[in-house]
């Protein structure tokens, strides 16, 4: 039986980076489960998760002024910080981050204003997000 998902959004400030599970899971190949499993998450403090009336391993929508994206939640090791959220690089983190760099060679994946929500929709694997993310085209 599925939970029922309370419409409780969470307004945080994102950032994204390096973890080490992220490399780790890089080095078995970026189709990997492995990979899937370290990058499709969203860090979260206790708090904001009890909040959002979010539970570990929820999906939840990431969405930020440059799109959105479901990917698990998970509670933070780190912390407390409430307030904030972390998706480690990978293809979710760029679905949710400013694709322009101000001429600076990299793009904006700190301090974006996103909005957080239980949800029951799938998290897509790697094939599947990289073919919503163009639109249908191979």
């Amino acid at each position: 039986m599925q939970e029922a998902i309370l419409l409780t959004s969470l307004k945080v400030i994102l950032i994204t980076g390096r973890s080490r599970s992220q490399g780790q899971g890089k080095e078995a190949g970026k189709f990997s489960k492995a990979y899937m499993q370290s990058v499709a998450i969203c860090e979260l403090d206790p708090k904001d998760m009890e909040q959002a009336g979010v539970k570990p391993g929820m999906n939840v929508k990431v969405s930020t002024n440059y799109g959105s994206v479901v990917v698990k939640a998970v509670q933070t090791s780190q912390g407390p910080h409430g307030g904030l959220a972390f998706i480690p690089y990978g293809p979710w983190a760029s679905m949710v981050t400013s694709p322009s760099t101000q001429a600076t060679g990299m793009p904006t994946t700190k301090g974006l204003e996103a909005t957080i929500e239980a949800t029951n929709e799938p998290l897509l694997d790697l094939r599947s997000l990289l073919h919503e993310a163009l639109g249908g085209r191979q």
